[in-house]
This record gives C-alpha cells, structure tokens and sequence, in this order.
C-alpha cells in the first residue's frame, strides 16, 4: 500500500521514494534513531541529535520539527515528512511503525524526528516497541519538550519556591473525551501544562474552575514557542477560551495554568530595569 506524504514543497509517493532510492545493503541490518528535536530553535538540537541527523541515510520528519531544524538536514540524504495534524495523518501510525522497521531492514540508518521530546506526548514509545519487537537496533536521543522550551522563552518558571512545588503535564488530545481526574488536578498546587489544548480550551476551563481552581488563575497561551514568531499571550482561567478565540490562537500552542505565569511579568521589569541601568552607567 502507498501512502503519499506532502511536505511544503511536492507530494512524495513514500514507497516509491524510499525503496527506489537505496538497494539492500550487506546482511547487516540498519539502525533507527528517535530523536527529539525540541520545540523549534535549531539551537536547542542537542549535540547528538546533530550527530544522528548528520549519519542517517534517510530521514522521517514530523510536522513540529521546524524549517530551521530541516534546513539542517543533509542535502544528499532524502528527508520525508510524515507528520499529523489535526484529522489529517499523512501515513497511519501502525503503517509508520512498519515503515522504519524495514527501512534497518534493508540496512539503512533511519533518523526519526520528533518535535520536543520522543517520549512526552510523542508516541516514541510505541515506535520503540516496535522496532524492538523486529529486533531493530533503536536509541533514543532525548529532546527539550515543549512546556520547558516555550515557558523558559516565555519567562514563566514551571516551578518556583513558595509558589509551585510541582508541575504536570497533560495532553489536550482525546479521540472523544479526555480521561483526567480534574478534581486532582485542581487540588495539587501544581503548574499545570496542557499540550494539544486548544481546541479543548473551554472543557480545560470549566473543569478545573469545577475542581475548585480560582477564577482568576493566571493563564499563558504560547503560540510558536521558541521559534521567531512566538507569541505569549496571558488571561485568566475563566476567561482564556475567550481569549483563545478572539486572538486567532493557532497550533502548536501550549497552555499553561498556574500562579507562577504571574512571575511573567515581574522578570520582564527587573530586566528592563536591568538594561536601564547599564544604559546609564
């Protein structure tokens, strides 16, 4: 079965382009790398996330890795895009699954990139699981998930002495209805961070001001976080899915709940202050 995967430029015909691009190697079967590659600025990629790209003889890509990120791809190695959006999934996941367990097949090294972190909210587990189940030699190179990356270029610590003794994070996305205790959530003194949330904002809302969160909870939407068009946008719990509507919020966005969005503000005057100082000295 073929599955076309488009990416900006062209709709690649994915088993024609793999498959006729390399001839099976010697017996030796090849290697697969899940790499995280954080949430955008190309300057987060870790030194070993470099290495895998620089390695591979072929690359998968998702829909969160950055042009940035891309633009570092080999020029000779061929880059494809496999990436999901909302109710649009360029291949299926099982099929995804197969796909690199026969690419080492064939002797090939394949890198797998995924935007921020392969195990948070990445399925690099499932991938794992079966590449280890074929036998496939397969590593994992960790990468800065998205709720570190965008709130420390947003400056919004996730935790903060006196303010938040903890942070969780949770996933926005639910084929139906989202299975989360909101009563738990709400009681923990936690900062909660919501990936995949958007379209899920009112239900965020009302259930956790139903758990018995304040109203007026400080609230964070990043858009584009960490990449050069990020934008930081801050409400209140009541009113953000408001907030989210009126201001065209599109994906990736994050939304952050918690007392320490409040430090926000606070740092960005002690650093104006900062730069004013050494401006007069």
């Amino acid at each position: 079965m073929k599955h076309t995967v488009t990416n900006t430029k062209t709709a690649i015909p994915i088993n024609d382009r793999v498959n006729d691009q390399h001839t099976p190697r010697a017996a030796r079967t090849g290697k697969v790398w899940l790499v995280g590659a954080g949430p955008g600025d190309a300057d987060l990629l870790t030194v070993k996330a470099l290495r895998a790209i620089n390695s591979a003889d072929i690359i998968f890509y998702d829909q969160l890795v950055s042009e940035e990120i891309c633009a570092l791809f080999p020029k000779n190695t061929p880059a494809l895009y496999v990436g999901k959006v909302k109710n649009n999934h360029s291949i299926p996941q099982a099929d995804l699954n197969q796909l690199l367990v026969n690419q080492a097949q064939l002797g090939l090294n394949v890198c797998r990139i995924k935007g921020g972190d392969p195990f948070v909210f990445g399925r690099g587990g499932e991938e794992l699981l079966e590449l280890r189940k074929a036998g496939v030699e397969a590593d994992v190179i960790p990468g800065i998930t998205s709720a570190s990356g965008c709130s420390t270029y947003a400056d919004i610590p996730l935790t903060h002495r006196g303010i938040a003794q903890g942070c969780t994070f949770v996933t926005g996305h639910a084929e139906k209805t989202l299975d989360v205790n909101w009563n738990a959530l709400a009681q923990l003194n936690h900062t909660l961070v919501f990936y995949m949330g958007l379209t899920r904002a009112g239900d965020i809302s009302t259930n956790l001001l139903a758990g018995g969160l304040a109203a007026d909870t400080p609230v964070a939407i990043i858009e584009n976080g960490c990449r050069k068009d990020q934008r930081d946008i801050i409400s209140d719990l009541a009113n953000f899915p408001a907030v989210v509507l009126r201001e065209q919020v599109k994906s990736p966005a994050l939304i952050i709940v918690g007392h320490v969005v409040s430090l926000k503000e606070q740092l960005q005057v002690e650093a104006w202050l900062s730069e004013s100082q050494c401006m007069t000295a």
